[in-house]
């Protein structure tokens, strides 16, 4: 059986790429939309400049590279989906290639700042009393 085809409101991955940026920003929802209305800061612009110029130098071939960014406020657009990026969270940069399912959001939801607490068993080595505590 065939793989479904990506499609975003409609539109499927091709059609969004020949799309001009102010056509595809009208397809996003309202947080995003507004905010890319407002045009891009300058992190999120050398960003998208370096992107650009890696996409062409790529093609020239070797191994894929990840542009290493700071900036987890950018939004997804089709124009980087395939690309590398190593956003950072805080503590190292957590490498992401942009599948089409991610348009339209931010890189900072693919890079968690945050581990999930995994807690230790009480007792043992716990504390100086924990000496005393009977062995289970």
């Amino acid at each position: 059986m065939a793989r479904k085809e990506f499609k975003y409101r409609g539109y499927t991955l091709k059609e969004l790429q020949e799309m001009s940026l102010d056509d595809v920003i009208a397809l996003l929802p309202s947080r995003q939309r507004r905010s890319l209305k407002r045009g891009f800061l300058p992190r999120q612009q050398i960003v998208l400049d370096k992107m650009r110029k890696l996409k062409k130098e790529e093609n020239k071939g070797g191994k894929p590279i990840v542009i290493k960014t700071h900036c987890r406020d950018m939004i997804v657009i089709p124009e980087m989906v395939g690309t590398r990026f190593g956003i950072y969270n805080g503590q190292h940069f957590v490498e992401v290639e942009i599948a089409p399912e991610m348009i339209g959001c931010y890189f900072g939801e693919f890079a968690p700042t945050r581990q999930r607490v995994q807690h230790g068993d009480p007792g043992m080595g716990a504390t100086r009393s924990s000496m005393f505590v009977p062995l289970k």
